[in-house]
C-alpha cells in the first residue's frame, strides 16, 4: 500500500472520529428537583420528552429531597462552586435567590441568550409578578405554581350525613363538619392540613386580606415586621388548637406529609396545595374539591398568591449550556406541554393560551373543581395584603412558626402565645438576617 493510500486512510479515520466525538458531544443538563410520587414521575417524563425532541442537551433530573433540603443542597452547591444548570425552589426561596447577587442569571436573560424573547403578557399575571423584580425582569421559570384548596372524601360525608356535593366554603362550616365527621365515627379524624405556614398563615392572610407583614408583605422594602398576631389569626388558630384537644384535627407534619392522612382515610378533609392533585387522583378515592374556605366579610375572599416552586438558572455557565436551557424553557412554555401538566399534576398553567386551551376543551366542565385554584388567584386585583409575601429569610421565619405551632398543639401553650412568640422571635430572625 502507498503512502499516499497510508495518509488518506489515516486522514479519514481521524475524521470519522471526529465527527463520531463531535455527535457524541451531548452538553449534560442537571435539573436539581425535589418533587416526589406522581409529581416525580411527570418531572421524569418532561425530561425524557426534551431530550427525545434533539440531540444537543440533555436534561438530568435529580431529586434533592424536600423543597427546604433542595434549596439548601443549593446553597452548598454554590460555596463549593459545583451547582446544577438548573434548581428547584420553592416559592418562600425567592426572596433568598432574589438576594444572592451574581448567583443566578435571571430567566429572562436566559431566554435571550437562546435567541428567544420573554413577553409577560403571555403568562398568568400573578404568578409572573410574584417571581420578577420590580421592574418586570423575570428572574425565575413558574414551573410549578400552586394554590391551596380544601379536598374531601365523598364516601366520608355521605357516611356521616354531610352533602357530599356540598363542600364547606368558610372555616366556621369546616369545623362544623370535621367534628361531625368525627362524632359519627365516619372516620377517625375530621380534618387536617399540609403546610401551616404557607396556607393556614400566608394564603389565611392574602384571602382574609389580612397583612401578613408590614411593608405589602416585604415586597415594598427587606425591612419588615411581621403582623400575623393581629385577632383574626389568633381565633382562627384557636380554633385549630382546640378540635387538635377533641381530636378533630391530626396534625401531619410542616410539609406535605398530612397529605398521607387523607389518602389513607384517616381524616376526611384536607387544605392542600393544587398540585397535590396527582397522588389523590392515584389513590382512587371518591374525592372532591372546594375553594380555600375563609372568614366571612366585606369584600371576602380576596385572592390566594402562589406556592408551589419555580426553576432558577445558576450563573457562571458556558453559553452553550445557556442556550440549552432557554431551548428547555421554550419546550416547557409550549401551549400543549403546559396544558397537559396543569390537567395531569394540578398545577396552575403558566401561560394564557395553555389556561384557554384547557378551558375550550372542555376540561373544566368535566372535571368539577379543576379550575378553582385559577380562578383563586385571579378573580380580583391583589391588595397590599394579598400581592405575596417575600423575606429575606422567610424559610427561616417558616421554622419559627412551626415550632411555635407545634407547641400549641401538643397544649403547651395557647394560639395568641404562639403567635406572639413567632413574631418575636421572627422580627428579630429578620433584622439578624439584614445586619442590624
Amino acid at each position: 500500500m502507498s503512502t499516499k493510500i497510508i495518509a488518506a486512510s489515516a486522514a479519514a479515520a481521524s475524521m470519522s472520529l471526529f465527527w463520531a466525538s463531535s455527535a457524541l458531544a451531548v452538553t449534560e443538563l442537571q435539573w436539581w428537583h425535589a418533587m416526589t410520587g406522581a409529581n416525580n414521575e411527570v418531572v421524569d417524563t418532561l425530561a425524557k420528552e426534551f431530550n427525545e425532541t434533539q440531540s444537543d442537551y440533555k436534561i438530568v433530573p435529580v431529586f434533592k429531597g424536600t423543597y427546604p433540603e433542595t434549596l439548601n443542597a443549593g446553597i452548598a452547591a454554590f460555596r463549593a462552586k459545583q451547582t446544577p444548570a438548573i434548581i428547584q425552589v420553592f416559592d418562600v426561596g425567592t426572596g433568598v435567590m432574589m438576594s444572592a447577587e451574581g448567583a443566578v442569571m435571571p430567566v429572562a436573560e436566559v431566554l435571550q441568550k437562546g435567541g428567544y424573547t420573554f413577553d409577560k403578557a403571555n403568562y398568568l399575571a400573578g404568578i409572573v409578578a410574584y417571581y420578577s423584580k420590580p421592574d418586570g425582569t423575570m428572574l425565575s421559570f413558574p414551573y410549578n405554581s400552586s394554590s391551596p384548596i380544601l379536598y374531601y372524601n365523598k364516601d366520608i360525608f355521605q357516611k356521616a350525613g354531610l352533602d357530599a356535593e356540598n363542600p364547606p366554603k368558610t372555616w366556621p362550616e369546616v369545623w362544623e363538619a370535621a367534628r361531625k365527621i368525627k362524632t359519627s365515627g365516619a372516620a377517625e379524624c375530621g380534618y387536617t392540613s399540609t403546610w401551616l405556614t404557607w396556607i393556614q398563615t400566608e394564603n389565611f392572610a392574602a384571602w382574609n386580606n389580612l397583612s401578613y407583614a408590614n411593608n405589602e408583605n416585604g415586597l415594598a422594602d427587606t425591612d419588615v415586621e411581621l403582623q400575623f398576631n393581629s385577632p383574626q389569626f389568633v381565633e382562627h388558630f384557636q380554633s385549630i388548637a382546640d378540635l387538635a384537644k377533641d381530636g378533630v384535627f391530626r396534625y401531619g407534619g410542616r410539609t406535605s406529609e398530612a397529605k398521607n392522612l387523607f389518602l389513607s382515610g384517616e381524616c376526611a378533609i384536607l387544605t392542600e396545595s393544587s398540585g397535590g392533585l396527582g397522588d389523590i387522583v392515584k389513590s382512587g378515592m371518591n374525592y372532591g374539591i372546594g375553594q380555600l374556605p375563609y372568614y366571612e366579610g366585606d369584600g371576602r375572599p380576596q385572592n390566594t398568591i402562589p406556592g408551589g416552586a419555580s426553576l432558577w438558572v445558576f450563573g457562571g455557565k458556558s453559553d452553550e449550556e445557556y442556550k440549552g436551557i432557554a431551548e428547555f424553557f421554550n419546550f416547557l412554555s409550549q401551549t400543549q406541554i403546559q396544558a397537559r401538566l396543569h390537567q395531569v399534576s394540578g398545577y396552575l398553567p403558566v401561560t394564557m393560551e395553555a389556561y384557554n386551551a384547557t378551558k375550550e376543551s372542555g376540561f373544566y366542565e368535566k372535571n368539577p373543581g379543576r379550575e378553582t385554584p385559577i380562578q383563586q388567584m385571579m378573580g380580583k386585583e391583589p391588595t397590599e395584603n394579598s400581592k405575596g409575601v417575600r423575606l429575606v429569610n422567610l424559610p427561616q421565619v417558616r421554622d419559627i412558626l412551626n415550632e411555635e405551632f407545634e407547641a400549641m398543639l401538643a397544649g403547651q401553650q395557647d394560639a395568641k402565645a404562639a403567635l406572639d412568640k413567632a413574631v418575636e422571635r421572627g422580627n428579630a430572625a429578620i433584622q439578624q438576617a439584614l445586619g442590624n
